[in-house]
């Protein structure tokens, strides 16, 4: 064996089609794109939604509601759940960063706090809003909620 016989395994190289190389190519004529239409020619493109001259179904259905760009999304967090780390983990002061160790919250959540369970220990709230029950909830245990801006 020698440089002169090497040759790479049965089946590992493989050419690309070379289509549109004359007619001995046997890919040669229409360039396996078919006879005429938009498809068949250079810089086709087809339009999203297209769906071959049909009325498009974006076109169909009716358009109806918006979005209010100025909505502010909140992560809800209950009562129940701030009673329940309050227990097991023995915490009495919540912040923002208590709830992103905690695994509620990512970088960038805001945090309501919604009335749902009961509370059993007084504790200090830090969110960027409360419901009514939940204040009142906190509160009556003599806890304090505190509106981050």
């Amino acid at each position: 064996m020698n440089l002169s016989n090497l040759k790479p395994a049965e089946g590992s190289v493989k050419h690309s089609k070379r289509i549109g190389r004359g007619a001995g190519s046997g890919k040669g004529g229409t360039a396996t794109r078919g006879n005429k239409g938009a498809k068949s020619r250079s810089g086709y493109h087809q339009k999203i939604g297209f769906e071959g001259g049909q009325m498009p179904i974006y076109r169909r259905l009716p358009k109806f509601g918006f979005k209010n760009r100025n909505r502010i999304e909140y992560v809800a967090i209950n009562l129940d759940m701030l009673n329940n780390l309050a227990e097991t983990k023995n915490i009495s002061d919540f912040t923002i960063d208590t709830f992103k160790q905690n695994g509620l919250l990512s970088s960038k959540d805001r945090v309501k706090i919604l009335g749902r369970g009961e509370l059993n220990k007084s504790i200090n709230v830090a969110a960027h809003a409360f419901s009514q029950t939940a204040k009142k909830a906190i509160e009556e245990k003599g806890g304090t909620t505190t509106v981050i801006e």
